[in-house]
């Protein structure tokens, strides 16, 4: 067996049977196919697609290049939560301190955010002095001391996901439904729970365009998880705009901050009761869905989900004086307003161009290496549905950089779309699979 004859049958649109997966994976992640080979193989994946078995075996591959947590002296039941990605998503980042303040042992690795979209560790690294990169040992003692840890993907994890995620990133192969849904699934697999509420958002600020796409992709990544023995609900999110009203690192931990005290908008807030009451049903603390819905609020409420949080960042060396007044956090040099120039009623919002716009500021990556600035972003005033008159502010951008923040709002305008009538306000959960 050589890579060679692996990428020609492929190439030929010919499917690979589990010892090629097994070779290709092995091999690559050992240094013994070099990364052409790998990138003329995943072309290949992309260009001609994989069969539901093909998916599986690359997750279950990828899933065993490294370690496999072990999380049972944590709790029999782990439940763990992903998104399949989008701009201003900071679900994780209010939804997980809820769930821990219920009693329910959170574990969950986040990535960093690559081109539009942004990365949850990113996110909370916006906290000063927060660690996210920390070991197993210490995020197992996290759990049992606050009941919660959030941290980057451990290095010892799936480290072909790792080479392979690189290689796809770097030759434009992102969006390909069964390298994205066996990347989830391997890291889900090796992360150590034994049950998963996955996220899979749809709309122009997704990877999925459209509905059809994410119901394909939420079924493949099902199957997967049946294989693998853990049980897998998909809940379908609509991403035409972006997720409540910041979009950038320190402005997202802001509003997620505000969101843990109450004041949450209603996209947001009607995604984490959702995804919520299916985690805590998961983790058979309750089979009601309404119930559970009731009992997310109610820790909102009480507070107890925000001393949570206090704890989490404590616990991980972030400085909780930043949470408890956040105008501490550094704010951008330059506060500049996105003026309408006309009545009527915004009827869309770009999400994608937003999250490029975004990035453009310094928010974001276009390459592994580049070096995020926290503080930059956009803050949105209006969105879909909203009324809005001549000369009333639609966004407001945050740059450190004078010429590129005055360019980010000449592009934002274009980003909105402004009619004379009102459109009915679209579903935020289209579907739950």
């Amino acid at each position: 067996m050589n890579i060679q004859e692996i990428i020609a049958k492929k190439r030929d649109n010919k499917k690979l049977n589990e010892e090629e997966i097994r070779y290709f994976v092995s091999e690559y992640t050992k240094g013994n196919i070099t990364d052409y080979q790998a990138a003329a193989l995943i072309m290949a994946i992309y260009i001609n697609g994989m069969s539901r078995k093909e998916t599986t075996s690359f997750a279950l591959e990828m899933a065993n290049s490294g370690k496999i947590l072990d999380l049972s002296e944590i709790s029999n039941t782990i439940v763990d939560k992903h998104s399949t990605g989008g701009v201003g998503d900071k679900i994780t980042i209010i939804l997980m301190p809820i769930i821990a303040s219920l009693g329910i042992p959170v574990v969950k690795m986040s990535g960093r955010g690559l081109g539009f979209t942004g990365g949850t560790a990113d996110k909370l690294e916006a906290i000063p002095g927060y660690r996210t990169n920390i070991t197993t040992k210490e995020l197992i003692n996290n759990v049992k001391k606050v009941g919660i840890s959030l941290i980057t993907q451990t290095s010892n994890l799936t480290p072909a996901d790792k080479k392979i995620y690189a290689i796809r990133d770097a030759i434009n192969c992102m969006d390909s439904m069964p390298l994205i849904a066996s990347s989830i699934m391997s890291k889900k697999i090796a992360s150590g729970a034994n049950k998963l509420v996955l996220d899979v958002t749809c709309g122009s600020g997704a990877f999925m365009k459209n509905k059809e796409d994410a119901i394909k992709l939420s079924k493949i990544m099902k199957s997967i998880g049946k294989l693998a023995k853990m049980e897998t609900i998909c809940i379908l999110t609509n991403m035409n705009e972006p997720l409540g009203h910041s979009i950038g690192n320190t402005l997202e931990i802001i509003e997620a901050i505000q969101c843990l005290k109450g004041d949450i908008p209603q996209d947001i807030k009607e995604i984490i009761t959702v995804m919520g009451s299916y985690i805590i049903k998961l983790a058979d603390k309750g089979n009601n869905l309404e119930e559970n819905r009731k009992m997310i609020l109610e820790n909102i409420q009480n507070g107890k989900a925000y001393n949570k949080f206090l704890e989490l960042v404590k616990n991980q060396n972030g400085d909780i004086e930043y949470i408890k007044d956040i105008k501490k956090f550094e704010k951008a040099k330059y506060i500049i307003p996105v003026i309408s120039k006309e009545d009527g009623y915004v009827s869309e919002i770009n999400a994608e161009e937003i999250g490029k716009i975004s990035v453009s500021l310094g928010a974001g990556r276009t390459k592994k290496e580049d070096i995020i600035d926290k503080a930059v972003g956009i803050i949105l005033n209006k969105k879909i549905t909203d009324k809005v008159s001549k000369g009333e502010v639609l966004a407001y951008i945050h740059s450190n950089d004078k010429q590129k923040g005055e360019e980010a709002s000449k592009q934002l305008i274009n980003t909105y779309k402004i009619s004379e009538i009102k459109l009915e306000k679209e579903r935020v959960v289209l579907e739950v699979i």
